[in-house]
C-alpha cells in the first residue's frame, strides 16, 4: 500500500500542482478586483467567499454571482478563471486515467491486492511457482481436495485465465518474478499456514533458485521441485530439497516396467491417475526392435531404460553432434519416410516419437504407421492444448510432461503414504501385482481414489474409544459398510504403517488396529465417506463389531435396560 500511494502521488504531482495554482490565481484575482455591494458602495470579496465561488465554478455547477452581482472586471476575471480551472481539471483527470492504464501502476496495484489476499488466509496452503500444464493440474486437483494454493508466474495472461476458472475455492495469483525473494515472502513463504513450496517452471535454473531460497528461509517446509537435467538435479538435491521430479526419468522407468511387469505398470497408472480419468487398458509392448526418434533428454532416458531390459533400439536424431547420439544413429528428423526406412521401420515392433515438437512427433507417427501399421506407438506430447490431436492419432501410450509431473505432485501432497506403497510394491513379483489388479478391478470401473487414515483421537475417535475400553478393532471393521454389515465397502487396503515404522503391504482384514497406525486405501470416493462415519461414530462402529444395534440415546438405553430387567424377573 505504501508503494501504491507513493507511485500515485509521484505521477500525479504535476497535475495537482497545476490545479492548486489555477485555484490560487483564480481566488487571488477575485480578492484583488473590487466589486460593488447592493448600495453601490465599493466592496472586496473575502478569501472565504472567493474560495467558495471558485469551488463551485471550477466544477461547472454555477450557482450564480455571490454575495452581490459582479462588476464587469470581476466577470472578465471569472471567465478567465473558469477556463483556467476547467483546463486544469481536464489535465489532471487525463493524467489519472493514463496512470490507471499504466502497466507499472497495474502491477503495483495487483501486487498490493495479492499481498492483502495472502495476509487474510488463515488455513493451510501450498505455494505454487509456475503455471504451466503441471501447475494448472495441481491447482485443480488441490482445489478438488479442498486444499488452498497460491500461485506465482511470470506470464500475466496465465494469471488472468486462472481467475476465470470455475474452482471451488479462491486461488490468489500474481504475475511476478519467482526468483525474487520479496515476491516469495509476499506470497506467504514465511507464514505458519504455508505447508510447502511446489516449483514447476520449465527452467531448471529458476527452479533451483526458488528451491534453494525456500530451503534457506524456511528449512522445515516441504519443497517439491521439477527438474529436467541430471546436473541440476544433483545440485538441487544437495540443498536438501525433499522431492525432485524428473518427468523423463520417471516415464522411462515406468515404460521399462511394462516389459518386466505389465501388471505393476497398471498399478502405477491407476494409483497415480488424475481425478475422474478413465481406467487404463492393459497393454503389453512387444519385444523386438524399437525406433527412437529424438535423442534429447526424453530419448536418452527411454533408450537407457530399454537397454537395461535387453531391448534393442535404433536412434534417429537430426543433430547428432549436439545431442551426443551413439554410434550407428540415423541422421534425420524421422518425419521423412526415407529416414524411417533407413532405421528399419518395416522390421520394428515399436516406435517412440520423442522430439520436443508436437507437430514433428505427429508427423513421425503418421509416416511410420503408413509403412508399418502394426507398430506399438509411444509419443511425447509437449503441450496439453494438443490433446485432441494426439487422441485421434491412434497412439498406444502418450507421455504428457505436465500431466505426469502434476499427478506426481498431487500424490505427494494428498496421499503421502502412496510413495511408500509404490516403493514396496516395486519389489514384488508379477503374480502379486496380478492379484492386486484383480482386487482393484473387482470393485472399480475407473481409477481409484486414494486416501490416508490415521488412528488417532482427532481422526478416528470411535476406534480410540473402543481401544480404551479394551475392545480390539480389526481392519475388517473399517472395510465394512455401516449401512449393511454384510456388505464390504468398495475399497482395498493397500498399505499399513505402524507407529514404530513397521510396514505391511495389503494388510488382511483380521489385523488389529493400534493407535498411531497409518493406513492407505484406494476405492470409490463414497467408500471414504462411509469409512470415516464408522471411524467417528461409536454407535455405528459398535454395530459393525458386535452385530447388535444397541440404542444410542439416553432414553432408549434406559428403556432397553428396563425391558431386559423385566425379562429376567419373569
Amino acid at each position: 500500500m505504501h508503494n501504491l500511494l507513493y507511485l500515485l502521488l509521484r505521477r500525479m504531482r504535476l497535475p495537482l500542482i497545476v490545479i492548486i495554482l489555477a485555484y490560487a490565481l483564480s481566488i487571488l484575482g477575485l480578492v484583488l478586483i473590487p466589486g460593488m455591494d447592493d448600495q453601490g458602495n465599493p466592496w472586496r470579496m473575502s478569501f472565504f467567499h472567493a474560495f467558495y465561488f471558485v469551488s463551485f465554478m471550477g466544477s461547472t455547477i454555477g450557482f450564480g454571482e455571490i454575495p452581490y452581482p459582479f462588476t464587469d472586471p470581476q466577470r472578465i476575471w471569472t471567465t478567465v478563471a473558469m477556463y483556467l480551472t476547467v483546463i486544469s481539471w481536464l489535465y489532471a483527470i487525463g493524467s489519472l486515467f493514463a496512470l490507471l492504464q499504466d502497466p507499472g501502476f497495474k502491477r503495483v496495484l495487483a501486487f498490493t491486492r495479492f499481498t492483502r489476499e495472502v495476509k487474510t488466509i488463515g488455513e493451510p496452503f501450498y505455494l505454487i511457482c509456475g503455471l504451466g500444464d503441471a501447475g494448472k493440474l495441481v491447482i485443480r486437483e488441490l482445489a478438488a481436495h479442498n486444499i488452498r494454493s497460491i500461485v506465482i508466474d511470470r506470464d500475466d495472461n496465465k494469471i488472468q485465465l486462472l481467475r476465470l476458472e470455475d474452482l471451488p475455492i479462491v486461488v490468489p495469483g500474481i504475475s511476478a518474478d519467482v526468483t525474487n525473494t520479496s515476491t516469495l515472502l509476499a506470497a506467504g513463504l514465511m507464514k505458519p499456514e504455508c505447508q510447502g513450496v511446489v516449483v514447476l517452471t520449465g527452467n531448471d535454473q529458476v527452479n533451483m533458485t526458488v528451491a534453494i531460497t525456500s530451503k534457506l528461509l524456511a528449512p522445515d517446509l516441504t519443497v517439491i521441485c521439477r527438474v529436467e537435467s541430471h546436473d541440476a538435479q544433483d545440485n538441487i538435491a544437495s540443498f536438501g530439497t525433499d522431492y525432485l521430479i524428473n518427468p523423463f526419468d520417471t516415464f522411462a522407468k515406468r515404460f521399462a516396467m511394462m516389459f518386466q511387469s505389465p501388471s505393476m505398470y497398471l498399478v502405477y497408472e491407476w494409483m497415480t491417475s488424475i481425478h475422474e480419468s478413465p481406467l487404463s487398458d492393459f497393454a503389453v509392448p512387444p519385444r523386438g526392435i524399437w525406433v527412437v526418434c529424438g535423442y534429447g533428454r526424453f530419448g536418452k532416458a527411454v533408450q537407457q531404460s530399454l537397454s537395461f531390459k535387453g531391448i534393442r533400439t535404433v536412434i534417429v536424431e537430426a543433430d547428432i553432434d549436439k545431442t551426443g547420439a551413439p554410434e550407428g544413429t540415423i541422421e534425420g528428423r524421422g518425419t521423412e519416410a526415407i529416414t524411417l526406412y533407413e532405421a528399419g521401420i518395416e522390421q520394428a515392433v515399436g516406435l517412440i516419437a520423442g522430439t520436443d515438437d508436437d507437430a514433428n512427433n505427429l508427423s513421425i507417427i503418421m509416416t511410420a504407421l503408413k509403412i508399418n501399421e502394426k507398430l506399438f506407438v509411444v509419443a511425447r506430447q509437449n503441450l496439453s492444448t494438443n490433446d485432441t490431436l494426439f487422441a485421434a492419432a491412434g497412439i498406444d501410450i502418450i507421455m504428457q510432461t505436465g500431466r505426469l509431473i502434476g499427478r506426481r505432485v498431487v500424490d505427494l501432497i494428498t496421499t503421502p503414504l502412496l510413495t511408500d506403497f509404490l516403493r514396496m510394491a516395486t519389489d514384488q513379483n508379477e503374480s502379486w501385482a496380478n492379484v492386486l489388479v484383480s482386487r482393484v478391478v473387482g470393485v472399480l470401473d475407473k481409477p481409484p481414489e486414494s486416501w490416508v487414515m490415521t488412528i488417532s483421537r482427532q481422526q478416528t475417535p470411535a476406534i480410540m474409544e473402543l481401544l480404551s475400553r479394551g475392545c480390539p478393532t480389526t481392519l475388517g471393521s473399517l472395510l465394512t459398510d455401516p449401512r449393511d454389515i454384510t456388505t464390504p465397502l468398495p475399497c482395498v487396503a493397500l498399505y499399513l504403517k505402524h507407529a514404530d515404522n513397521n510396514e505391511v503391504l495389503l494388510p488382511g482384514n483380521e489385523l488389529q488396529l493400534r493407535e498411531g497406525d497409518q493406513l492407505l486405501f484406494c476405492g470409490q470416493s463414497d467408500a471414504e465417506t462411509h469409512m470415516l462415519w464408522s471411524a467417528r461414530n461409536l454407535h455405528a462402529l459398535s454395530y459393525i463389531c458386535s452385530g447388535m444395534d444397541s440404542p444410542s440415546g439416553t432414553l432408549w438405553r434406559w428403556l432397553e435396560a428396563r425391558k431386559q430387567r423385566r425379562g429376567r424377573t419373569q
